[in-house]
This record gives structure tokens, sequence and C-alpha cells, in this order.
């Protein structure tokens, strides 16, 4: 079967109001920076996000904060997003703040088709115990927080132990970047890009894919397949314009004028 679309805003035009999405990437590393933008030249609002962080304020995720779009943030890490900070402390955005290993963990029993399982992390603390602020008032006063969860003991090597229940998370699209990608939907991440995005693409029961090389079936050893094409429906090309416009979150380096003005 034959899933490429030639363009991002076909790809992404059934994406209604209101949906559930996955995304990978971490940072700004391996995200769908295309389809993003697809989806924010198409006016669609009131999404619910799922990925490691919201990008920065003017590149992936964080377009989409800017413009008003996003309703709900289901996410590790925000701390390199000052529009995110803004919209959560007045009232304007609700967050699920996730440990990143059961952020990922969800993700992936949501594609296994397993409802929940109990983790270690998070046992003892408001991830299982309930409060956790999700929505703040424009007054900053807590409207809603996270529920109780249940916790069960288990007989470990160690012991008995404490394991809280966490829910697996099923995403009406998951949206990914993939380094290569065939025909069929059969994806390879480079590096560090590998990341959340098989966990995100597992997730969508609609898996969109914008891939930087676009070969045939049977051109990638099946040795080398990261995620089967299973999981995914359609697949956009990059033109090698797109598949280079790849930014850095945070430079640590200096520039040789930094470094002459430090001497």
């Amino acid at each position: 079967m034959d899933k490429v679309i030639m363009s991002a805003a076909d790809a992404v035009a059934d994406v209604p109001h209101g949906a559930t999405l996955t995304v990978g990437g971490f940072g700004l590393c391996g995200i769908p920076s295309v389809l993003i933008q697809a989806l924010l030249d198409a006016g669609t609002s009131e999404l619910e996000v799922v990925s490691n962080n919201a990008g920065v304020d003017d590149w992936g995720l964080g377009l989409l904060l800017t413009a008003g779009r996003l309703r709900r943030v289901v996410a590790s890490y925000v701390g390199e997003n000052k529009e995110f900070a803004r919209q959560f402390l007045s009232g304007e955005l609700e967050v699920e703040l996730t440990p990143q290993g059961t952020l990922a963990e969800r993700m992936r029993a949501g594609g296994s088709g397993i409802a929940g399982f109990y983790t270690r992390t998070g046992v003892g603390t408001q991830v299982a115990e309930g409060g956790l602020p999700w929505r703040y008032d424009q007054a900053g006063a807590v409207v809603k927080k996270s529920p109780v969860k249940p916790v069960m003991v288990f007989d470990t090597a160690d012991g008995e132990r404490e394991y809280v229940l966490e829910e697996a998370i099923v995403s009406d699209f998951g949206l990914v970047r993939a380094w290569k990608g065939d025909r069929h939907g059969n994806l390879v991440f480079k590096d560090a890009a590998r990341n959340f995005n098989p966990l995100a693409a597992m997730a969508g029961r609609v898996t969109i894919a914008e891939v930087e090389e676009l070969v045939e079936p049977g051109d990638i050893d099946p040795n080398h397949v990261h995620l089967p094409g299973v999981y995914v429906h359609r697949v956009v090309p990059l033109t090698p314009e797109q598949a280079a416009d790849k930014r850095i979150e945070k430079r640590t380096v200096r520039t040789t004028s930094d470094q002459n003005e430090v001497r």
C-alpha cells in the first residue's frame, strides 16, 4: 500500500479542532516541524498535545502555543518556553506534568494495546497522591488538580514494594519525523532523533510521518527498521530545504567575537 502524500497540508487536513496529538521529538531534535507548520497554517485549534516538551517560543510546538491553538499539554519538561509558563500560570492552558520515563511508557503501552501499567516512579509523591496543579485561574489559584492514583503492593526481589498505576495514552493522531522512510511507512530514525518518535507514532490511531528521505519498499534492510509500517498511515516526503531546516534549542559554545571579548 502506497502511503505517500506529497503535501503536508493534505496530510493534516482532516485533523479536527479539539483533537489529541502525540508528537515526537526531544527538545527540537526530531520534531515534525513541517507537519506542525501545516497545522498552524490550517488554523486547527483547541488541541491537546502529548509530547516531551512544548518546543521553544518561536519553533516547534511553540508556534501552535503562541498562536493560542493548544488547550492542554501532557509533557515532562517545559523549561525552555517562556510563553508556555505564562499561559499555564495565567490559566490559559491546562498542563499535566508527567515523569519522562512514565510518559514514554504510557505512549508505548497505548500503542501496544495495554490499558495501564504499574511503576515505582512517583510512589510517595503527588504523582501518586494527587494534587499537582493542572490548571490555574487568572488570579493564580489552582482550579484543577491531578487525581489520586491507585497504588498496589507487589513482591519483588527486594521485598514488598508499592507501585502506582499509570494509564496508557492513545491519541487521535501521531505526528513524527524520520530520517528515512519507504512508501509502506517503514521508518528509520537517526541518532538522538529516535527519542520519542517511535512511541508517539505507536500511540496514534492515525500516524503521519514526515521523512527526510523517501525510498522504495525493499530499500531498507528489515533489520534496520525502527518502526514498522503497520503503525504509520501517511508518509510526507520533505524537500531538501525542509529536511535541512533544523534548529538548535540552546547554544553552549562561544562565537569568535565572544571569545575575543573574554580575552
